[in-house]
């Protein structure tokens, strides 16, 4: 393990101030538990996990809280034992300060553990065992962008990793993490490396670390003891740690552009990853705490600690005692790549490796940006051999088509190019903003292509579907032709007298097939005229050929038809049918002219069209006068029946009017003045109608009976009608429920007066049924009716809300109407009926509520009955309260 390997240099790269010694100088120190901790669902690269609990439920440390939603995602456990006290958007990590769903638990200061499955001999699992244990621990890559460790181990199960390199290099200035995690924690690293390859079977293990780390290598160096992995020191430089980099370093090998480690046989994990793994399979932990560098001249006590996933940042720099008068900023990470946070109040997450806190003097801002002066310094520095300079002009252009041509995506963001720059240009902030818009281009050009695809599919479909319907129509076609040719030669070879009907379905057969052919191409021609294509072009150009050989076929069989044919014995006379197509003619005119008359913007076309139907329409309706003209004249109705029916039209035309301007709230003052004088005209036409009346044949009076039988049974009809229209209400309101009774009390008097007229027009009277005409109304059933009428009247009154005078006659005349009744029952042959009045008691509450029940319980039962994702449970559990809100009202009853 000792002798000299051979290592590899990168291009570029710089040296910056390395600050290691602010915080590597103490043992790792366990942070105080907090008493609010706040677990973002996305502390990876991927979907963010879904939450297994709910707010109010008590958890364990180590309890997982939050599954994986999908196969690049990771879970999430608590971190102490407590309570879910808000599942929603909380503060995040992050530049910009957004929210971030998260769950936050209030410590109990318990720390009480779930059950763990510990295993101590690791290597009687099989890979699928070890590899769901460090799935189901939550562990994703703890130096990097955080990418599921589960999901990196089997990202080319086809394809063989052959070497396994562990990242110990940590080359950002400030950050010591990972060096005293190896100094403190070698034994449980080797025992990490050892599982992962395990897993993956590597033909070799390399263990890369810069030589400003003796002490880590040292701890390395005594753990490894007899394992063939080999420990390889190189020099210190910046970015040596990227991914990329330190396999050119240790294999001298280059990741090809775009591409991953695993295209040549390589796998990288952290140190930090590494023990995160042995903890989760041999101790049974899930990720719940990391390795955190507090650093920084703002802080009293810089410092490493093993701190809490979701501790509040704030209570861990009070730890290390943060003095905020010095604090200038708080960047999480490191000076180079680090992400300025711009509040305290966010939590340590997974990938969190780093808190710096600096003195304004320590990492002063940076000057003003210049422009480029094309020194070339950034180019040298680049560890990736790009050309910052040109992605630079290429951003600021937004030429993505560039940016990519010249590997923009190759770019790791390390920042060596702008802290080179004399100019002072933030050039990494150019490339991560150009990055995010292509990003945002190609998703969006991957949805028009999907939309594209979609679209021509259907196309293509709905054009296969089109010429399927297109062959049926032509083989039935073809069908009934071949049939009345048949036909057809049957009728030439019957006697000359059958000559003529065999020219006549000659010719309407080709009358029918040029009449398709026609309709086909129109229909051709418009399919063209949205898709411009060759096939469309081919099949207008048969089509319209087909047309014209039918149009010629029909025209040669006109010319060689006779010239007069004898017509049909059942033809209609010659004038009535010219008037019959004279009017069609002339109604398709208009109904075309209406049409392009509704254009808001006719085009020249539009117009030309519009002129010269109008120019048709005026042929049509001379030629309409004309055919009416010769038309015999029908046979004239009587003049009084024309002239009442007039007047009946126009004066129900003129109240229906006078009706909708009536129910306008707040009229204006033409629409007062075309309200008077509709009134007006409405007096006008009840005088004409009066007059037509009049002088109309008086017909045949109804009896009064029937009369009143028919309006009683109207007006239950309209109860009824009312009735059904409120029943239909799913959730009626208090004042509608009392409609409803208001209706239902008017019903049952309705049928009660329809029931007496009824009887009173039930069945004649013996003289009555024995002569054919009946001088006289019987004088009991004429008492009926007349009672029946009274209370009719009576009921009417009072649900108008008549005065007390009227309702007092109205009663006066029923109760003469009673007395009357009596006499001619007294006077006819019957036995007097008992009379019996009976007083309605009103609905009490208690009832009224019961029955407002039932509305709601059948209501939310029809509405569940109509939703077709409606649970059995909750149909039933419907179905159990309508039937027992039933019982309660029927022994309220």
């Amino acid at each position: 393990m000792t002798a000299a390997v051979k290592t590899w240099d990168i291009p570029g790269g710089i040296h910056p101030p390395e600050r290691k010694t602010l915080s590597n100088r103490t043992p790792i120190q366990p942070a105080p538990l907090p008493k609010r901790l706040i677990l973002p669902l996305s502390q990876h690269i991927g979907a963010p996990a879904e939450p297994l609990v709910a707010v109010g439920e008590r958890v364990l440390k180590g309890q997982k809280i939050a599954d994986a939603a999908g196969v690049v995602s990771v879970p999430l456990h608590a971190p102490t034992s407590g309570t879910v006290a808000f599942i929603g958007p909380q503060p995040y990590p992050h530049a910009s300060g957004m929210l971030a769903p998260a769950i936050v638990i209030e410590a109990d200061g318990l720390d009480e553990w779930c059950a763990l499955e510990p295993c101590a001999d690791f290597r009687a699992l099989q890979p699928e065992a070890l590899l769901e244990k460090i799935r189901d621990a939550g562990i994703n890559g703890l130096g990097g962008a955080g990418f599921p460790t589960a999901v990196k181990l089997t990202a080319r199960p086809q394809q063989k990793i052959h070497t396994l390199i562990i990242n110990g290099t940590e080359c950002e200035p400030y950050i010591t993490a990972d060096d005293v995690l190896m100094r403190e924690k070698a034994r449980e690293l080797v025992t990490g490396i050892d599982i992962l390859a395990q897993l993956i079977q590597p033909d070799e293990v390399l263990i890369g670390i810069e030589d400003n780390k003796p002490e880590a290598i040292a701890a390395l160096r005594a753990a490894l003891s007899e394992r063939a992995y080999q420990l390889r020191v190189f020099p210190t430089k910046y970015p040596s740690g990227g991914e990329k980099q330190l396999i050119q370093i240790l294999t001298g090998r280059e990741v090809p552009a775009g591409g991953l480690p695993a295209d040549i046989g390589m796998l990288c994990q952290n140190v930090g990853t590494a023990v995160a793994v042995h903890d989760a399979v041999v101790l049974g932990k899930p990720l719940i705490s990391r390795i955190t560098t507090l650093t920084g001249e703002a802080l009293a006590r810089p410092m490493n600690v093993e701190a809490l996933i979701g501790t509040p940042v704030e209570e861990l720099l009070a730890f290390a005692g943060l003095d905020a008068q010095k604090l200038d900023r708080l960047i999480m990470g490191g000076p180079m790549m680090g992400v300025t946070l711009p509040a305290l109040d966010v939590p340590l997450i997974k990938t969190s490796n780093c808190l710096l806190a600096p003195t304004r003097s320590e990492l002063p801002p940076p000057p003003p940006a210049l422009p480029c002066i094309r020194c070339g310094e950034c180019a040298l520095a680049c560890p990736a051999s790009l050309l910052p300079q040109q992605l630079h002009f290429f951003a600021l252009g937004s030429e993505h088509e560039q940016l990519k041509a010249h590997n923009l995506f190759d770019c790791i963001e390390c920042g060596a190019c702008a802290y080179v720059c004399p100019s002072s240009i933030p050039l990494v902030q150019y490339y991560r903003a150009s990055k995010a818009e292509i990003r945002e281009l190609e998703q969006k050009q991957q949805k028009a292509e999907h939309s594209k695809q979609r679209f021509e599919l259907r196309q293509e479909r709905l054009r296969r579907e089109e010429e399927r319907k297109e062959e049926e129509r032509r083989a039935r076609a073809e069908k009934a032709a071949r049939a009345k040719a048949a036909q057809a030669e049957a009728a030439a070879a019957a006697p000359a007298a059958a000559a003529a009907p065999a020219v006549n379905e000659d010719l309407k057969r080709l009358k029918i097939e040029a009449s398709m052919a026609q309709v086909a191409l129109k229909k051709a021609e418009k399919q063209l005229a949205q898709h411009d294509t060759a096939e469309l072009q081919t099949q207008v150009a048969e089509l319209r050929a087909a047309l014209e050989a039918a149009q010629k076929a029909l025209a040669e069989a006109q010319a060689a038809a006779p010239a007069s044919a004898p017509a049909p014995a059942t033809a209609k006379p010659a004038g009535d049918e010219a008037l019959k197509k004279a009017k069609i003619e002339a109604a398709m005119l208009k109904a075309q002219i209406r049409k392009l008359e509704k254009v808001e913007a006719p085009d020249d076309a539009q117009q030309a069209e519009l002129a010269k139907l109008r120019e048709q329409l005026t042929q049509a309706e001379q030629a309409l006068a004309a055919a009416e003209s010769a038309a015999p004249a029908p046979a004239a109705k009587p003049a009084g029946d024309e002239a009442l029916k007039k007047a009946k039209i126009e004066a129900a035309m003129l109240k229906a009017q006078i009706r909708k301007l009536e129910k306008v709230e707040a009229p204006d003052d033409a629409q007062q003045a075309e309200l008077a004088k509709l009134r007006e005209q409405l007096a006008e036409a009840e005088k004409a109608l009066a007059t037509a009346e009049s002088s109309a044949p008086a017909p045949a009076a109804k009896p009064a009976g029937d009369e009143a039988l028919k309006k009683a049974k109207i007006e239950a009809a309209m109860l009824k009608a009312q009735i059904r229209k409120l029943e239909k209400v799913e959730a009626p309101d208090d004042a509608q429920q009392a409609e409803l009774a208001r209706l239902r009390e008017q019903l049952a008097a309705a049928d009660q007066a329809l029931a007496d007229l009824e009887q009173a027009a039930a069945a004649p009277t013996p003289a009555a049924a024995a002569e054919p005409v009946k001088a006289e109304i019987d004088p009991l059933k004429k008492a009926k009716v007349e009672l029946a009428m009274k209370r009719a009247e009576l009921k009417k009154a009072e649900k108008a809300g008549a005065d007390a005078a009227e309702l007092a006659k109205l009663r006066e005349a029923l109760a003469g109407a009673e007395q009357a009744l009596h006499a001619a029952e007294e006077g006819s042959a019957k036995p007097a009926p008992e009379l019996v009045r009976t007083e309605k008691r009103p609905v009490d509450e208690a009832t009224r509520a019961l029955k407002t029940e039932v509305a709601f319980a059948r209501a939310d039962l029809r509405k569940l009955e109509r939703d077709e994702s409606a649970t059995d449970e909750a149909l039933e559990a419907a179905r159990t309260r309508l039937a027992e809100a039933e019982d309660k009202l029927a022994e309220q009853q």
